[in-house]
């Protein structure tokens, strides 16, 4: 599991201090590649805060609807994911009842199962009691800049050049990000990134994740090289937000360890 670090627990916590208490709860973001450890400090400054903690991972889209955006747009959608595979409209949903929740109200929170590759049913989401002191949302994707158009001509790897020859997927990827993304982006009052060192250690964190959530120390070879696969849906909203494509208050980058080793932005 990653560590956290508590610095970085209390940057949130005095940004959760300072907002105005007559007000909705604020909405604030964390951001970062997989296995960064943005869910395992959402969950740590939610209890410390007494706050909600969403995952952008659990409004994905359901496997029959990811099936059919894959039928209807681009077979590549059917793997969850990239931008697109969300389900957007429930996620606001969730986060205006949250914002209007008093301290008697009950706020149902969405949740996937990552096994079964598909939404738990509604009566098995945890519920969320009261109103929160803020809104913890985290997704690897938050802030993310749309690509210029010349930047989407060559394939980043196997998966664009075989499966995206045209072009069709990263092209309706961009343009998500540019208009219900950037929208969801609008909506956060804070979002601090957790940028990895490079691309290269994003396999191993992932793989330490998906080790986590079968409950094993080491994954097999064949695992392993299905988790890279799996990594390649990222790799270029990934690179492109290290390289800066992203909107952000706080940038964090972090070494191999997940270590913060330099701050850029608003502490």
């Amino acid at each position: 599991m990653a560590r956290v670090d508590p610095g970085l627990v209390e940057i949130i916590g005095r940004w959760i201090e300072q907002a105005d208490g007559n007000a909705p709860p604020p909405i604030l973001g964390v951001a970062g590649s997989q296995g960064s450890g943005k869910s395992t400090l959402a969950k740590v400054v939610a209890e410390r805060f007494g706050c909600a903690a969403l995952s952008l991972d659990d409004v994905y889209l359901t496997k029959a609807e990811r099936q059919a955006l894959a039928a209807s747009v681009h077979p590549l959608f059917a793997t969850r994911g990239p931008p697109g595979t969300h389900d957007l409209a429930l996620l606001n949903r969730v986060l205006d009842r949250l914002r209007r929740a008093g301290p008697g109200d009950a706020t149902p929170l969405p949740r996937f199962d990552k096994l079964a590759d598909d939404r738990a049913p509604a009566a098995d989401w945890p519920v969320f009691e009261g109103r929160p002191a803020a809104i913890i949302l985290e997704g690897w994707c938050l802030g993310a800049r749309p690509e210029t158009p010349e930047r989407l001509t060559a394939p980043i790897n196997d998966l664009e050049r075989v499966g995206d020859a045209d072009g069709r997927w990263r092209r309706e990827i961009n343009d998500g990000l540019a208009r219900d993304y950037r929208l969801l982006t609008k909506r956060l009052d804070r979002l601090i990134f957790l940028r990895a060192p490079d691309f290269g250690g994003v396999l191993d964190w992932r793989g330490e994740q998906e080790a986590g959530l079968l409950g094993v120390r080491e994954l097999s070879p064949d695992r392993r090289a299905a988790i890279a696969d799996f990594v390649r849906f990222y790799e270029r909203l990934t690179r492109h937000m290290l390289d800066g494509g992203i909107v952000a208050d706080l940038t964090v980058t972090l070494d191999r360890d997940r270590h913060p080793v330099a701050f850029a932005g608003r502490l």
